[in-house]
């Protein structure tokens, strides 16, 4: 399933439906593709919102969870978006923790997904390895629990990344400003109902994270599903998207 990108200026995003706004924040080394089983379903009872984060084509000075928070507040204003239901997973569940906290008024709920913001495991300490495709191969598996989940395509989209020096570097950047952006002590402040989605088999942010996001956040509820990684939406979406399903409609019953 493919969608129309839209443009609104210089944002260009998904918008897919009608009714209460989900909007969709993808990670690193995430796509629009990540979302296209959760898009196709939800699209049937909400506007579903996916903003096209411009994680390597900021300059380097904004190149930052902080940098990419203000992207995702402009857009919002932009669009003029309200009452949203707010969806993070990875790196984009940290920039979605980084705007309810300081907008909190625009957001209804919070669903998070392998988020970042506490601790997250990089690729590793080699990471990203120039030119060495087989390498980018395992270290792309690592994000599932099924490792047939890194497909051709999926890996030549993180190689052709990391064989481009700037992108590296601006790679590094967002991971290292991940790392030194950590909301522990911030988290409480969160009074949205809060919706934690985990991979049981996460090697990214294993399953204590979600634990602690839990204990952190007053009004979340967490979820486990087994046998699935890091990227829950796109490696078990029909598991996913009933357990989203359910906490959206406990919160438009009230």
């Amino acid at each position: 399933m493919s969608y129309t990108i839209k443009q609104d200026g210089k944002f260009n995003f998904i918008e897919e439906g009608n009714g209460e706004t989900l909007l969709l924040l993808h990670g690193l080394f995430g796509a629009l593709s990540n979302f296209n089983e959760l898009i196709d379903h939800f699209k049937q009872s909400h506007r579903v919102v996916v903003p096209i984060l411009p994680l390597l084509e900021m300059d380097l000075l904004h190149t930052s969870v902080g940098g990419l928070q203000k992207f995702v507040s402009r857009f919002i204003e932009q669009r003029k978006y309200e009452h949203i239901h707010l969806m993070g997973n990875s790196l984009g569940g940290h920039v979605a923790l980084i705007y309810v906290l300081k907008n909190p008024e625009k957001i209804k709920s919070l669903i998070l997904t392998g988020s970042s913001g506490l601790f997250e495991n990089g690729m590793g300490d080699s990471y990203p390895r120039r030119g060495d495709k087989e390498y980018i191969r395992n270290k792309t598996a690592l994000t599932f629990y099924d490792p047939k989940m890194a497909t051709d395509e999926l890996v030549d989209e993180v190689y052709e990344m990391t064989n481009n020096r700037m992108k590296v570097i601006k790679i590094i950047s967002l991971a290292k400003s991940a790392i030194r952006n950590n909301l522990g002590e911030e988290l409480n402040q969160i009074k949205q109902p809060t919706c934690l989605i985990w991979g049981r088999n996460d090697n990214i942010t294993p399953p204590f994270v979600g634990e602690e996001f839990h204990k952190l956040i007053p009004n979340s509820e967490l979820h486990f599903i087994d046998k699935c990684g890091h990227a829950p939406m796109m490696e078990v979406p029909n598991e996913f998207n009933q357990i989203l399903s359910e906490f959206l409609a406990k919160l438009s019953v009230k």
